[in-house]
């Protein structure tokens, strides 16, 4: 993590983290610090605070609770779009009601983590952030199938905040974008080809995915009778 104010370097993402509970901003920094690509330039507790430190030093993620001494984050947002800032945001607050999350989607928030969560489910989110901004970085035109992947990248609906022990998120991450991108169903040996993993890894994670409603199998019957499964991405409006 980088001291207070300091700028991160250019390979790494800059991130403020705002939260009216110093030990929480604190702690939540620290996750932020164990995940490769990421740097926290400060930690901020209020609204206020959080507007004077962006007004010099521009960031590419904020980190926003949505309680705060002298307001809240969705206020922070839409002052922080009045003023022209274009700045990433993350909701990462105790606030569960629907009415919240609703306004946090139409003012722009990437993702929303409800408290308490753990350092595996704010990881998780972070590298989806990663893999969208670097794509994004590189500019020029996409088809598709490409802006389905982008619209989708930050769903979170692919893995769970805590995987199951010896699942890692990117592997789970690199099937969800593989099924993705299929024009249609696919056996568990072409998607084990396509993330280039193994047929058994492909088979283990199908079958979590399958489990929590993302994945619809179906059985295509060859010649020999035997039934083969095949698997495609359900969407997150009909999951």
């Amino acid at each position: 993590m980088t001291g207070p104010g300091r700028a991160a370097p250019a390979a790494e993402l800059a991130v403020l983290v705002v939260d009216d509970d110093p030990r929480v901003a604190r702690i939540n920094a620290a996750y932020v610090g164990k995940v490769p690509g990421f740097a926290v330039v400060r930690e901020v507790h209020s609204a206020g605070e959080a507007l004077a430190f962006l007004g010099g030093h521009p960031v590419d993620l904020i980190l926003l609770d949505h309680y705060l001494p002298d307001g809240n984050g969705l206020d922070l947002v839409r002052r922080l779009r009045q003023l022209g800032h274009r700045t990433d945001v993350i909701m990462v607050t105790a606030a569960r009601d629907l009415e919240t999350v609703r306004t946090a989607m139409r003012l722009g928030a990437l993702q929303y983590l409800v408290k308490p969560f753990t350092f595996a489910g704010l990881r998780t989110k972070l590298e989806a952030y990663a893999a969208l901004h670097h794509r994004l970085a590189t500019g020029g035109e996409a088809e598709q199938a490409e802006v389905d992947r982008i619209f989708g990248a930050l769903a979170g609906a692919a893995t769970p905040n805590d995987l199951p022990k010896g699942h890692s998120p990117t592997t789970a991450e690199t099937v969800r974008r593989v099924l993705l991108g299929a024009e249609g169903p696919l056996s568990t040996q072409e998607i084990a080809e396509r993330a280039g993993i193994s047929r058994q890894t492909a088979q283990r994670y199908l079958k979590l995915l399958d489990r929590s409603g993302r994945v619809r199998l179906t059985l295509r019957y060859g010649e020999t009778g035997r039934p083969e499964h095949r698997y495609a991405w359900v969407p997150a409006d009909r999951g």
